[in-house]
Order: C-alpha cells, then structure tokens, then sequence
C-alpha cells in the first residue's frame, strides 16, 4: 500500500464512514454527507479503494453455495508458521472469517461446511495437514443472533440508532446460476457498475439490475466495506468467548447485541458459550465494557478473549491490506 492508516486525516474517515452506510454510493452522494466538492470525494475515495485500505464487496449469506453448518476454529501453530499457515489458509473459499489473534490460539477462523459433506475431512485431511499446524480445535456455531458491518457508523457516527436487526436465514433455492455468476463478480468489486457486471457476463443490464435488487431485498447479499479498525482509529478489536448459565443463554446474547462496540454475536456448542467479536475506539472502552456490561449481566460466568491483530477474510471475502502487513 502507498499509504497506511496514520496518514489518513478526518475527510478520509469520513468518506469511509459514508461507504460504510452504503458501499454503492455515488460520489455525488458521498460528498453531499461529507459535505465536500464531488470531485475531491471521488479523488480521495478512489485512492482509498486503490490502495486497500478500503474494500467494497458483495457478500453473500452462508446459505449461498448450499445448506451449510458453521465451525469456529481456533488454530494453534509451531511458532514461526503463522505467516505460512494463514497463505494456505486466506485461499480457502470456504472460510467466512479468518483472523490473527492473541491468546491460546494464533489463528481464529469460521469455517461454512456444506450439509453432507465431511467435516473429518476438512479438519483431519486438509486444514491440521497444513505444514505448521499443531491442534485446530472446531466448535459447531448453534445460532448467530448478530452481524454488523457498520460498525464505525454505530461508534462514531452521533444518534445512529441501537437497534438490532435479526439475523437473515436465506433458503439456498433464493439463488440460481444466473445470481451465483453476478454474486461472484461482485464479491471482487461491490461498486461495479451494473453496466459493467452485465457486459462481463454477457446479459442484460437490466436483468442484473433486478436480479441484484431482489437479492439484496430479501437479504441473501449485503455491500459491506470493509475497512480496519486500525484505520479509522480504533484501538481494541477483541473476541470474547463468554460461558453463561444455559437457561440465561438467549436473553445474554439479545442484550449483547444491543451494545454498539458489539459487532458479532453467536451461541456455540461448547461449554455454554456465546462467541463476541467488539470492536472499541479505546483500551479503556474495553475496561467499562467488561466491568460494566460483562462484569454485571445476570448469568455471565466468565470469559476469555483474544485480540485481532489481523484480519484476512471476512464475509469469505479477502480484505485488501493483510499480505502487506504479515
């Protein structure tokens, strides 16, 4: 990258933060909420996406390629492997999430196994096979109850509302060739034109057009930009396993989700846990989160927590900076 996030100035944030609320904003739009001339919006905006430190992209619902399970994985390697264990891994499609993180474990990934396909296999003969890999761990994910991929706009953004959006179940028949063809274009560059996805395919305008609109309608795709939180100043992006009393499991994870700095939320089958991802400007945000909101729900028992240090996918999309930074 020709740039990081230390040289990134408050206009900067700003247009990020404005395609963090709609990835396919026109520059016209964009300068209208950054309250700047259209042409210096689409200079520095254009610089971002280039330089990749931001990444827009269409991602699609876990049900995409088929019924699906998700696994968190937590990955332990020989030292010094990291670097080469996370290349094998960054090309695996079927990775939603993938991660460098602190703690008992280096490496923290999400796992999406189609219904009827092997899990022995992926984890045995492919992912522990990996050179450098010592123990992986794999816990079944039982419920997701939040995803949110504006979360700069929640912890910066003054008056953006708390409110939770229950997680989208698709059905694997909302998606045919046609949409999987135009999905997958898009997943590369979610601000391709319409224009540009139909000629690359060889369809009509049109029809990409409202094959887009109903997809994104229904909820089984989402423009996501995706963006560090480094970048935009943040100092604390922690996952937190967090073991509950069973009875109080679903309340505790409807009342974390409220939280603004919580981005990520899921119940997992092992020891009564719920799985939170948060995302904090500062180290002494996390200190009030986890003494005031942790330390005093009814029902939390204890946790653990890893700190990212890197993000590689997320959303089975690749984010753009994390070769130039291992």
């Amino acid at each position: 990258m020709s740039s990081g996030p230390e040289h990134l100035d408050e206009l900067d944030r700003r247009i990020i933060l404005a395609l963090q609320a709609d990835g396919r904003a026109t520059w016209t739009e964009i300068a209208e909420r950054c309250q700047t001339s259209v042409t210096t919006v689409a200079r520095r905006g254009q610089q971002l996406l280039r330089d990749g430190i931001v990444r827009v992209a269409v991602m699609p619902d876990v049900e995409y390629p088929g019924a699906a399970d998700l696994f968190v994985l937590r990955i332990t390697c020989e030292p010094g492997t990291q670097k080469r264990v996370l290349a094998q891994l960054a090309d695996r499609a079927d990775l939603r999430f993938l991660a460098l993180v602190t703690g008992p474990a280096d490496i923290i990934a999400e796992l999406s196994l189609r219904r009827g396909d092997s899990l022995h296999a992926r984890i045995v003969e492919e992912i522990q096979a990996i050179e450098g890999v010592q123990r992986c761990d794999t816990d079944l994910t039982l419920h997701v109850y939040k995803v949110s991929h504006d979360w700069g706009q929640q912890l910066v953004v003054p008056g953006t509302p708390d409110t939770v959006v229950e997680v989208h179940k698709c059905a694997p028949g909302h998606f045919d060739a046609a949409d999987e063809k135009i999905i997958d274009f898009m997943q590369e560059d979610g601000r391709a034109s319409f224009r540009a996805v139909a000629k690359a395919l060889g369809v009509d305008e049109s029809t990409v057009r409202r094959r887009f609109e109903v997809l994104q309608r229904r909820g089984c795709i989402s423009v996501v930009t995706l963006v560090s939180a480094p970048a935009l100043g943040f100092e604390s992006e922690i996952i937190f396993n967090i073991t509950v009393d069973p009875a109080r499991l679903d309340t505790l994870a409807h009342e974390l989700g409220t939280h603004r700095g919580v981005r990520y939320v899921a119940a997992t089958l092992n020891r009564n846990a719920l799985f939170c991802e948060v995302i904090l400007p500062t180290t002494d945000d996390v200190h009030a989160f986890t003494t005031r909101t942790l330390g005093r729900l009814d029902g939390v028992q204890g946790w653990t927590a890893s700190m990212v240090l890197l993000t590689i996918r997320r959303g089975f999309v690749e984010t753009p900076w994390w070769r130039d930074n291992v």
